[in-house]
């Protein structure tokens, strides 16, 4: 993503470059704009260097970044260290899976860059929290997670590093707690997604309710639905123009009192289908009652689009630069959205002083 080229959608934003100006503590994440940033392959062009990622954070009046761990590669990571200490930019690192081995190879390198916490998922299930293909098997992979995460826990409580799971469209809130409960340590918790729970049938403020005392970072991500024949898809959009209450979501963690990083993620170019009216979709979900699903359908009803083309530039086969114009608006409209969201005159009763 070129700052230059992405100005010209902030006409009536005024980027603040100074963290008391905005109240916040956000940083930028790579996978919101993928296309911008050389990450997906599709785009054609060079993968952001990880600098460049924390220039631009600091170019859009931010505080952080979210680094894939793959970034690293060949990279100085004491320059790295001193350069986001110097502009006081916070970092997190970015994995995947649960091989003890490699986390804690991902752990020590997030120690040498100095981050907080070292985002990792599950897995498993395919996106839209589907798991058929995993049936009969998912429990084994839920106690192979666990023990993998048991092990690299150790190496995160002498590093004095968060590992935290993020709820990637594969893993529910019961079995989130149930890891937190399990390993009991407060170097392990979650990512959260604040789009992901209704890929796995959960309202999210009800899901925020629940998994609030173990949150160590978060991505900001809002979703529109569309309903389908199956159950719903969930869309990307712009932060604070979909169906997430962040104002409500971001007072229950505030109440916590915990310190929680976040960054901006936008969701994937691809529509997520969540086929929760299939027959074969619950067999390996934890057991749900019906007012808990009532209470799904309900918000998903409420909160459901008119029916039309919900397919992104991307699903559409439109040319690169449609699709990176396509990103910069949407994060455009995002960061003015968090402007008013954090800037504005109930900002210390939104973030009790926490945020």
């Amino acid at each position: 993503m070129e700052v230059g080229r992405l100005s010209k959608f902030l006409p009536l934003v005024e980027l603040a470059h100074d963290e008391s100006e905005v109240g916040m503590q956000v940083g930028l994440s790579v996978y919101g704009t993928t296309f911008s940033m050389g990450v997906h392959p599709a785009s054609g062009r060079p993968t952001l260097r990880p600098q460049q990622l924390m220039e631009q954070a600091l170019a859009l009046g931010l505080q952080g970044v979210e680094l894939p761990f793959v970034f690293l590669n060949g990279a100085d990571i004491e320059a790295l260290r001193r350069y986001a200490q110097e502009q006081q930019l916070f970092i997190t690192l970015d994995t995947y899976g649960y091989d003890p081995e490699h986390l804690s190879e991902v752990l020590e390198l997030g120690a040498r860059l100095g981050v907080t916490t070292v985002r990792t998922l599950v897995g498993g299930a395919k996106l839209g929290g589907d798991r058929r293909e995993m049936v009969g098997h998912w429990q084994d992979y839920l106690q192979q997670a666990l023990a993998g995460f048991q092990q690299a826990t150790v190496v995160a409580e002498r590093l004095g590093v968060n590992l935290a799971v993020e709820n990637h469209q594969d893993i529910a809130s019961e079995e989130l707690l149930w890891l937190c409960s399990t390993i009991a340590s407060p170097q392990f918790g979650i990512v959260f997604d604040t789009g992901n729970p209704l890929a796995t049938a959960e309202e999210p403020l009800d899901f925020t309710r629940r998994i609030a005392p173990y949150v160590k970072h978060m991505h900001l991500k809002d979703y529109w639905i569309y309903l389908s024949e199956e159950g719903y898809r969930l869309v990307r959009c712009p932060l604070g123009q979909g169906v997430i209450n962040f104002p409500a979501m971001l007072d229950i963690l505030a109440q916590t009192g915990h310190e929680i990083t976040k960054v901006v993620e936008l969701g994937a170019l691809e529509g997520r289908h969540v086929r929760v009216l299939a027959d074969d979709y619950w067999p390996e979900y934890p057991p749900r009652s019906a007012p808990h699903f009532a209470q799904v359908w309900r918000f998903v009803q409420q909160h459901a689009r008119p029916v039309g083309e919900w397919r992104t530039p991307f699903e559409l086969r439109e040319p690169v630069e449609a699709v990176v114009a396509y990103e910069q608006r949407q994060l455009a409209s995002s960061l003015a959205y968090l402007q008013m969201l954090f800037g504005g005159p109930n900002q210390q009763e939104v973030l009790s002083g926490r945020f």
